[in-house]
């Protein structure tokens, strides 16, 4: 009788692997919160680590249940910091108006990398913009 010829045991491999996938993926979740703490020490970092590797279930539930709010207080502020930075970078970015494309199109026409025509062609694109 081959392993998978039997429904139960293929369910419970796909309950197993399910765990499995699960606790990596919290295991991961905790040591990425452990090291984005800024107010932990390094010797606390260090305590978390060394029982995550000598009881890494227990831990792990014992992590969630201690710190999972500040987990997610910092997972939400790294997330609005970063949300931030790509607001100010777009805008940063976007915030070049027609003369600023007028400035540059003339810097290419005065360097011989545009035909005047060319030149003439960016500058009503970019009034027409406006």
């Amino acid at each position: 009788m081959s392993y998978w010829d039997n429904f139960w045991d293929i369910l419970w491999w796909v309950f197993t692997v399910t765990v499995l996938f699960a606790y990596l993926f919290t295991l991961f979740a905790v040591i990425s919160d452990l090291f984005r703490d800024r107010g932990l020490s390094g010797w606390a970092k260090a305590v978390w680590v060394i029982f995550l590797v000598l009881f890494p279930f227990l831990t792990v539930l014992v992590y969630l249940i201690a710190r999972g709010r500040g987990m997610n207080e910092r997972s939400r502020r790294e997330s609005q910091e970063l949300q931030n930075s790509t607001e100010e970078y777009i805008r940063r970015v976007a915030a070049s108006g027609p003369s600023d494309e007028i400035s540059k199109a003339k810097d290419l026409l005065d360097a011989g990398a545009i035909t005047p025509e060319e030149f003439e062609t960016i500058k009503g694109r970019a009034l027409s913009a406006a």
